[in-house]
Parts: structure tokens; C-alpha cells; sequence
């Protein structure tokens, strides 16, 4: 037994009849043909899956059908794997589907594996060597061209001690699957088991989990929790993404569920029809496929028919690398990075795949400007998980990006998210913006330069004016109060933004009044001194001073931004004089006898009501007074 499983699944791949199912029994014990109809007919038609041991150690393999009526089924298994047992039989040679074969390894990013070349048995020695250097030359230019090429015989078991300590080599050379991610399994088959409900079957692509662990099954949207883990067909108290696994959530209706489903944690997926990928078409000479085009595509253990649109050039060719966008005719679930296999309808064959960047919620319209090149930004950043969170946070629509929403969009779980999040700060790549929101530093620079052009206007247009309050600045910005509260801290930090009187300016502006404009603000500030407890108003104003209603507008403003005067209330203006003066009468009218009548204020003032239950009001809103039925007192904690 081993003393270690790992998570890493090997894959067969090759013709049909050329040894596939017999290699994996030798090497398993394990009959991967489970239907009835696979045994009568003596051909693989599904997925099966063994635990192989190797040494001390324990992988997983999945046998996949070799016709090609089953190259949907071929791609589904191979989705899954970390390696591949590439198999040509020595008496056929390299045949159709071992070409196809190795093509969809390829564009599904597998790099490690070997090649058994079984069969040698019915061969003589002349023709082993010639099946031989013609397979070399086949494999010349791809991933498996420096791969050992091993001859067995399922029936002798000639070859298989040198087969077997090449596989271990090679098994010790793969990197295990990352587990740190978001829980994410492509549903092979779906089954009831007596005395446990229904059991899924699949490999995990990304993350792990655990007995008891909440999971949803989609595009069905079904909740449930995980009673029972089997890994290799042994209870386990958890599965690692890698592992050949069967996760029993007895609730789940299995007629219900089926291949082409996932079973994930809630929260993260949701099944999507439009996604943007990176494709690469097969170096054949008379490939073409059109913008606007009808494929099968393939990803994760999903097959759906959908149409191709072309974001860069109309007509994709052969041999090509092309950023594409995919509407998919049913819903499915996909993460960035996930890979994908494009088939044609007529003739029925592989042409293509790639990596998929991400989904959207619609179709881009690929004459707008900046967007390929936005894309092919966003196809190199999901590569990586810390580039790609830097990426989201540098093209968040409203200049920052919370928590949530990276965890989300990035399908990351949150205390790796954290994670990546503190490294960028540490770096200041990032900013901290309140409420677990970020910031880019490029995004900050840009909307820092806005705000002081911003700034810089105002001042042209209102040289009297101290500054922008923070109200104006935020309505001509058009951001939300937490990150423009980033955007100043950081102003003014530097000393490029300054406050003054709670306006805010560029550092080296000073207000200027224009001669006409400082004889009538001194004419006006002059009649709110006089009349202090019963100030004017604008009508009133223009009739004492002989100025036009707009000048007096633009003065009352100009004393306003510089806080000579109050507004108390609606059209009603006080100097900041006589507020101090009130201020202080109500201060020692309270403590002296404990309280205010409101009917008396206005004797303390010398005025009337009209004057002096606004001011009253206002002194309730500015946290000095404390209201009970018309009894004023001090509030607790007032400033005397």
C-alpha cells in the first residue's frame, strides 16, 4: 500500500483497440470498462477511473475512449489530468485519433508524459524499430518529442519493470495541483448509491474540501453539504483538486445531475453564456473559421454548441493566435484560466483551444476603442492570481475594488485574496481605500492629477472663493465619499491639497477680491453686523445697498465660503459673529439656570421668534443643545 497519495491523475490517450483499457488493468488491477455494453462490444464508450500505485506512492488514472465518435467523452477526462500515457500499438502504428489525441493534450496545456507502445507482441523486431522512428518523427515539435518511448506488451508483461520505473520518474517530475483555491469539480457522472443518496464523480480542477463542507451544484443552483468523500474509491476525510474523486450529498436528486455540471462552493460561480478567450487554432493549411461561425465547445467536462466571434481579425487561420469571444448556447461554468476545446460541426474534428480569460456579461463590441488591448492585458494577468487582482483593482469601475468583489471576480478564497492583497500594499502597488476597498497607485495618480485640475479650475472661474467644499469637489469628480476621503488624505499629504476653513484648494492659491467685489462684500458684511440677532434678507439688501440681485448673490456666496456667515436655515443668513454671541448667551443663560425656555430666547436676544427659533434649531443640529417638548438644555459633552 502507498504511503502518500498524491494529487496528480494520469490520462490515456491514443487510437481505438490500440490497448488503452489492458495497459491501465495491467498496471491497476483495476477493469476501467464498468458498462455492460463496454464489456460485450470489447471498447471503451466512458471515462473510468483507478488508483495506480507507484512506488510508495498514489496517482490517479482515467482511461478515456479511443473511436472518435467518443472525442467529446476523450476531452472531458482529459481535462483533468496532469500527465498522459500516450499508447500507439506497435502493429498499427500512429493512427487517426492518436493524432487528434495528442492535439487536445496539447491545447489543453498538458506538458508531461510518455508514450507506451504496446502490442509488441505481434510485431518482429524490424517492425518495432521502424513504428518507431516513424512515432519519433511524429512527435517531433510537440510537448512529448524528448518523452520516453516505452515498449510493452499487455499479454507477455515484456516492458512493463522499465514502464513501470519510467512512470514513477515521471510522476516525480509533476507538480501537484495547487489547493488553495476556490473548491471547483467538473461532474463527470452522477449516481445514487444505496444507504448514502447520490454520489458525483469527477476530478477537482481547483482547491479542496472537506466532510461537511456547504457545496452547490450548478447550473441546477442545489445547496447541499458533503457527507462522504471517497478518493481512488477509499473514504477520505478530505479531496484535493487532482484526486479521482466521489462526493456523496445524499439530498441531490442524481437524475438531476449530470456531466457538463459543477459542484463548487456557493458564491463564486454562476453559469455564464459569454466568454472571452484566447484561442489557437490547429496548424492546418485550409483552417479557417469565420467571425460569426457555429463550433462545439468543450471545457471542463461541459460540450455545448456556440458561436464564434472574432474580436481582432474577421477570418481566423490555421496555425493562428486569436483573442475571440464565445457565446455559448446553454449556460455553463468557467474560471479564468480554465482551457477549452473548439470542434467544427461538418466535418466533425478538433480545430482549436485555448485558455479562457473570463466571462462577461454581454457581447463586446470589438470596435471599441481601447478594448483589445484592454483584453489582451487581461489574458496575460489570469495567468497569475496576484497579477490578476492588481489587474481588477486597476480596472474597477468606480476607481476601487472591494473585498468582495476580488474574491469573486478573481475566484479566489478569501484568506488567499488577503494575502495577495497585503503583498501589493507592501509594495505599494495598492492603496487602501476605508470599508476593505482598494485603489491602484496608477489609478490614484490619474485621479489625484483630476481633482487638482479640478482644483485649478474652480480657482479660475472663483479667484475670491477659499476653495472647493468637499460636496462640490465630489459632484464635479463624480466619485463616492470613501475614495475621494483617499484621494485628499493623499493631496494633502504631499502638500499639493490644502483646507482651510473646511474649503478645500491647491496649496499656493489665495483668494482675490476684485475691487468692486470687496467694496460689496464689505457693504453687506457691515449691515449683518449691525442688524446681528435680525439679520437681512436678499430683497432687503438690494434695497439698502442700491446693488442688483446678482451681486448681491455672488457676495453673499463669496461670505459664505469664507464662514463670515451662517446658514441657520432655509434663506437665512446670520454673521459668524452674532452665532458666537448667541452661542455663548445660551451657554451662560443654561448654566446659571439649568435650562432654556425657548419662548425665552428671543428675549435674550433682543429679537423675534422668527430669528430666534431657526438659530435655536441650528444649535440643536450642531450637537450643543438637547431638546425635550420646548425645554432646551446643554447636551452632554457640548463644548461650553
Amino acid at each position: 500500500m502507498p504511503t502518500s497519495q498524491v494529487n496528480i491523475t494520469l490520462g490515456t490517450a491514443g487510437h481505438i483497440d490500440h490497448g488503452k483499457t489492458a495497459l491501465v488493468k495491467c498496471l491497476t488491477g483495476c477493469e476501467t470498462d464498468r458498462l455492460k455494453e463496454e464489456k460485450e462490444r470489447g471498447m471503451s464508450i466512458d471515462l473510468g477511473y483507478a488508483p495506480c500505485y507507484l512506488g510508495d506512492m498514489q496517482v490517479g488514472i482515467v482511461d478515456v475512449p479511443g473511436h472518435e465518435h467518443f472525442i467529446k467523452t476523450m476531452v472531458a477526462g482529459a481535462t483533468g489530468v496532469d500527465g498522459v500515457i500516450l499508447v500507439v500499438a506497435a502493429d498499427d502504428g500512429v493512427m487517426p485519433q492518436t493524432r487528434e489525441h495528442l492535439d487536445i493534450l496539447t491545447l489543453l496545456g498538458v506538458r508531461h508524459g510518455l508514450v507506451a507502445l504496446t502490442k509488441v507482441d505481434r510485431v518482429v523486431p524490424d517492425h518495432l524499430e521502424l513504428v518507431r522512428s516513424d512515432l519519433e518523427d511524429f512527435l517531433r515539435g510537440t510537448f512529448l518529442e524528448s518523452a520516453p518511448i516505452l515498449p510493452v506488451s499487455n499479454v507477455t508483461g515484456q516492458g512493463f519493470d522499465r514502464f513501470l520505473e519510467t512512470l514513477f520518474e515521471l510522476v516525480k517530475k509533476i507538480e501537484p495541483r495547487r489547493v488553495d483555491g476556490v473548491f471547483r469539480v467538473p461532474v463527470d457522472r452522477a449516481f445514487s448509491a444505496r444507504g448514502y443518496g447520490t454520489v458525483v464523480a469527477g476530478i477537482p480542477v481547483c482547491g479542496s474540501a472537506h466532510a461537511g463542507d456547504e457545496v452547490v451544484v450548478l447550473p441546477h443552483n442545489l445547496a447541499g453539504r458533503i457527507k462522504r468523500i471517497e478518493v481512488y474509491g477509499r473514504a477520505s476525510d478530505v479531496v484535493l483538486a487532482g484526486q479521482c474523486a466521489a462526493i456523496n450529498v445524499g439530498h441531490w436528486d442524481s437524475h438531476t445531475i449530470g456531466r457538463g455540471d459543477t459542484v463548487t462552493l456557493p458564491g463564486y460561480f454562476t453559469p455564464e453564456s459569454f466568454f472571452v478567450c484566447k484561442l489557437r487554432l490547429l496548424a492546418h493549411e485550409k483552417l479557417h473559421l469565420k467571425h460569426g461561425g457555429e463550433v462545439k465547445f468543450h471545457t471542463g467536462t461541459s460540450e455545448v454548441n456556440a458561436t464564434l466571434y472574432a474580436l481582432e481579425d474577421r477570418e481566423l487561420q490555421g496555425g493562428g493566435d486569436y483573442l475571440v469571444q464565445v457565446k455559448t448556447k446553454s449556460p455553463l461554468v468557467a474560471g479564468p484560466g480554465d482551457h477549452f476545446i473548439l470542434r467544427t460541426f461538418s466535418p466533425v474534428e478538433t480545430v482549436g483551444g485555448g485558455t479562457i480569460v473570463e466571462a462577461v456579461p454581454r457581447r463586446l463590441k470589438r470596435n471599441r476603442p481601447g478594448l483589445v488591448d484592454d483584453l489582451r492585458r487581461r489574458a496575460e494577468a489570469v495567468l497569475d492570481d496576484a497579477r490578476f487582482v492588481e489587474y481588477c483593482v486597476r480596472t474597477a469601475g468606480r476607481l476601487a475594488a472591494g473585498e468582495d468583489e476580488l474574491a469573486v471576480r478573481g475566484k479566489l478564497l478569501r484568506a488567499r485574496l488577503q494575502t495577495i492583497l497585503a503583498d501589493l500594499m507592501r509594495q505599494r502597488t495598492l492603496l487602501g481605500v476605508a470599508a476593505g476597498r482598494y485603489m491602484h497607485r496608477d489609478t490614484a495618480a490619474e485621479a489625484c492629477a483630476r481633482l487638482l485640475d479640478i482644483a485649478s479650475q474652480y480657482h479660475r472661474q472663483s479667484p475670491e472663493s477659499p476653495g472647493l467644499s468637499f460636496e462640490q469637489l465630489r459632484q464635479a469628480a463624480g466619485w463616492d465619499k470613501e475614495v475621494l476621503d483617499a484621494l485628499i488624505v493623499l493631496l494633502k499629504s504631499d502638500g499639493r491639497l490644502v483646507e482651510r476653513d473646511q474649503r478645500l484648494a491647491l496649496a499656493g492659491h489665495r483668494p482675490r477680491l476684485a475691487d468692486e467685489d470687496a467694496r460689496q462684500v464689505d457693504a453687506i458684511e457691515a449691515l449683518f453686523r449691525q442688524q446681528a440677532f435680525s439679520p437681512p434678507g436678499r430683497e432687503e439688501i438690494v434695497q439698502q445697498t442700491g446693488m442688483s440681485l446678482p451681486a448681491v448673490d455672488k457676495a453673499l456666496r463669496i461670505l459664505g465660503e469664507h464662514q463670515r456667515l451662517v446658514a441657520v436655515g432655509e434663506g437665512l443668513l446670520f454673521h459668524r459673529e452674532a452665532v458666537d454671541r448667541a452661542r455663548q448667551l445660551l451657554i451662560d443663560h443654561i448654566g446659571k439656570e439649568g435650562r432654556l425656555e425657548s419662548v425665552d430666547f428671543k428675549y435674550l436676544l433682543d429679537t423675534t421668534r422668527k430669528y430666534a427659533l431657526p438659530l435655536l434649531d441650528y444649535f440643536d443640529r450642531v450637537g450643543l443643545l438637547r431638546r425635550v417638548g420646548n425645554t432646551r438644555y446643554l447636551k452632554k459633552g457640548a463644548r461650553p
